[in-house]
């Protein structure tokens, strides 16, 4: 059986996600930062987490020679990060505030959650890079509800 791929993709979108920005601070000291919905976890022990990047992503080869990178969850409010990460060869960084912990990676303010990791591995998957993240340290608010992406549209959820 062939699959289609604007088929496959359509499919895909019917699993609703949280939105990502994935951040690391590139081997020239550049700020890097991405959207991303591909965020899982791994293992608790040791605390591991992965993200996967498009083998065509301008940023790919800075993100692969960084050596660390942090995953920052959107919350409902930051639709503005994940719109403005989304965009390739802009300035991403501009009015946007962040702090660093242990890597120098970028951790966005207000995130919802947020994973300062150490590249553990990286992998094959097809048009994308696999990379698994060692948690360093992390920060998350209970009090605070995820930006949603479902069916290629930016949802809330609701009570």
């Amino acid at each position: 059986m062939t699959i289609d791929r604007i088929e496959f993709r359509n499919a895909l979108g019917s699993f609703a996600t949280g939105i990502t920005v994935v951040t690391a601070k590139g081997p020239d000291g550049e700020l890097l930062g991405i959207t991303a919905n591909s965020f899982n976890s791994v293992s608790l022990d040791p605390p591991l987490v992965l993200f996967s990047l498009d083998r065509g992503a301008y940023s790919l080869k800075s993100f692969e020679a960084s050596g660390a990178f942090a995953i920052n969850v959107l919350c409902e409010d930051q639709q503005h990060l994940s719109t403005n990460f989304a965009r390739s060869l802009t300035d991403k960084w501009t009015d946007v505030e962040y702090e660093t912990w242990e890597t120098g990676s970028p951790i966005l303010k207000g995130a919802i959650a947020a994973f300062d990791c150490e590249v553990h591995s990286m992998y094959d998957g097809g048009d994308h890079i696999i990379f698994i993240g060692r948690v360093l340290r992390m920060r998350a608010d209970p009090g605070r509800r995820p930006l949603l992406y479902f069916r290629g549209k930016y949802g809330r959820m609701s009570d």
